[in-house]
Parts: structure tokens; sequence; C-alpha cells
């Protein structure tokens, strides 16, 4: 798993409402392209206790990578996996 990459953060406002801010600056290192659109994925994390400054809700830049598929080796047909 890559390591986290924290971008913002935020308050559960009500129970299906959050408020968060989010450095742009961050966000512009991982814009990604696809199909002539532009985006960036996300992780929204909803943490159990407010931290020291009340902020309920974290922000962090989803950079999970499928693994290439052309790097895993074929299943031998003797295998009982």
């Amino acid at each position: 798993m890559a390591d986290r990459i924290n971008c913002g953060g935020g308050k559960k406002v009500h129970e299906n409402l959050l408020s968060v801010t989010v450095n742009p600056d961050i966000l512009n290192d991982h814009i990604e392209e696809y199909q002539g659109h532009k985006f960036v994925r996300l992780t929204v994390f909803i943490a159990d206790k407010p931290d020291q400054y009340g902020k309920d809700v974290k922000v962090s830049i989803n950079n999970w990578k499928p693994e290439d598929k052309k790097k895993q080796e074929p299943v031998s047909e003797d295998d009982p996996f």
C-alpha cells in the first residue's frame, strides 16, 4: 500500500454532511486524465474522535494503482489453489 498523502480535513457537520478544506497545491501533483477529463481520486476518513482543532474528517490522495497484470506469474495447472 502506498503512503498516505494528506491533503485536507474538516468536520462532520451533520449525520450525512461533511465540510472539508483541501489544499490545491497538493492536488496539482496528483491530477490524472481519463478520456480527456481531469480528476483527482480522494479518500475521506471520518475519525472516531476529533483532533486538537476539533476536526474529525481527514482527506487524503487515493494513490492506489492496480498491479500490472503482465508482471503476475501464470498459475500452473498443478497448483492446488
